[in-house]
């Protein structure tokens, strides 16, 4: 058993999600640390308030809200509250929906796990898949989670990378293996805004993913899932292109 785990999320310090990771944490740890989010900060990823102070109001025992991003819960957290004696983890989630392919770039949830990281603690991402928002089959993150979880700290992992676990739409009985794959294409095909007016007759605007199916590539996250199974994928903030590398470096000088 681990002595502490620190918990993050993007979804929000009163999420469903976070209650399940923190049922999942409270079996892997003897003390586990909450450090999230005030308000739904999906979409932010990686980002850090460096402009603008943060507000952070205590909830309970080892339980705190931040005014600011996963990211900014994952260094407050790290390098403030727990910085005498550190998290030996840090999980992020579970995401209300899956984070897989493209939008792992803008995920919160992954965000949040990478800064822990990029900070020489060992993360892990979590998110549950759904059909039905209404309708979250959270039960199946609860049940598989503390499994899983456990399962990847006795493989192990490199120091650069943090892990995204996805549980699959289905009962936890029905769930397939943990299964490794590969970060896909996903299903983003492009961004849209739409533009209302507010009673006061003013425009205002959403930003939205447009999403469809795509060819994924071999081993792909989406797959993987689609197919019923656990799965994790190993992700790093090295995101240097090596064919694009070596095509470049026919002309170019190297560095």
């Amino acid at each position: 058993m681990l002595d502490r785990i620190l918990l993050t999320n993007d979804d929000g310090i009163d999420a469903p999600g976070l209650a399940v990771a923190e049922a999942i944490a409270g079996e892997l740890a003897r003390e586990v640390w909450v450090v999230a989010p005030e308000h739904d900060q999906s979409g932010t990823s990686h980002s850090v308030s460096l402009h603008h102070p943060l507000r952070v109001t205590q909830r309970g025992p080892r339980r705190y809200g931040v005014s600011g991003t996963p990211g900014d819960c994952a260094v407050f957290g790290i390098a403030k509250l727990m910085a005498d004696a550190p998290p030996q983890l840090l999980i992020a989630g579970v995401n209300r929906g899956s984070n897989l392919g493209l939008e792992n770039v803008f995920s919160g949830t992954v965000g949040g796990a990478m800064t822990a990281m990029m900070l020489g603690i060992p993360s892990i991402a979590l998110s549950q898949a759904y059909s039905d928002r209404a309708h979250v089959r959270w039960d199946t993150a609860r049940a598989l989670g503390g499994p899983t979880v456990r399962r990847l700290i006795e493989i192990g992992w490199g120091k650069a990378t943090c892990l995204s676990v996805n549980f699959p739409d289905r009962p936890a009985a029905a769930a397939g293996p943990l299964t490794l794959a590969r970060q896909g294409l996903g299903l983003v095909q492009g961004m849209e805004v739409t533009t209302r007016t507010d009673p006061r007759g003013i425009d205002y605007h959403w930003i939205m993913f447009r999403r469809g199916p795509r060819e994924q590539g071999p081993e792909s996250d989406i797959d993987a899932l689609n197919a019923g199974r656990v799965v994790v994928t190993p992700l790093r903030y090295d995101r240097t292109d090596e064919d694009a590398y070596a095509e470049l470096a026919k002309v170019l000088p190297r560095g």
